[in-house]
């Protein structure tokens, strides 16, 4: 109940002390704004006209991204002749040759004892280290490159001759990249 007589009494000091500052005598405002309205308006520029927009079509939505690598072009007969490709049938199997390249995934990067090693998830979940020269994929997928972000394999794929093969680069990028 004390609050209500302070707020009672501030409200009637702010209401006299607000008709305190009132005055009849405006004269000097009134000429101001009569010799306002009695100069001549000013002239107001027409509005621009602009040229109607031109919707733009991006036809180099089929192309090759500029951002990935140039795919190399050779002719069958240049192919066939680098006979020296082919894939090492008496090396052992390593784990990660099972799994197609594409359900291989990269989870990250670690480095022990001075050895860089690289993550890849399988697709039943499981997490392998590679390095350097270790295969993966179904394709005799060899790793040649390492960074943070990406592993770099070449693969040997048949070039659909009865004897080709050719090399094929891949990478795995950095999940969630």
């Amino acid at each position: 109940m004390t609050s209500f007589p302070r707020t009672l009494l501030a409200i009637l000091s702010l209401g006299i002390l607000l008709s305190a500052c009132a005055r009849e005598n405006f004269s000097d405002l009134d000429e101001f704004m009569a010799s306002k309205r009695d100069r001549p308006g000013g002239v107001i520029a027409p509005i621009p006209t602009f040229k109607a927009y031109e919707a733009f079509s991006y036809s180099a939505t089929t192309l090759r991204s500029p951002f990935d690598r140039p795919v190399e072009v050779r002719e069958i007969a240049q192919l066939q002749a680098i006979s020296a490709i082919k894939p090492d049938e008496s090396r052992a199997k390593e784990f990660l040759e099972q799994y197609t390249f594409d359900s291989l995934r990269m989870v990250g990067t670690l480095e022990r004892d001075g050895v860089s090693w690289t993550l890849i998830g399988d697709p039943e979940g499981g997490v392998h280290r590679v390095t350097l020269g270790n295969y993966l994929g179904r394709h005799h997928g060899k790793i040649v490159e390492m960074t943070d972000s990406y592993v770099a394999v070449v693969e040997i794929v048949s070039d659909g001759t009865k004897d080709g093969w050719v090399e094929r680069p891949r990478t795995i990028k950095l999940s969630g990249v």
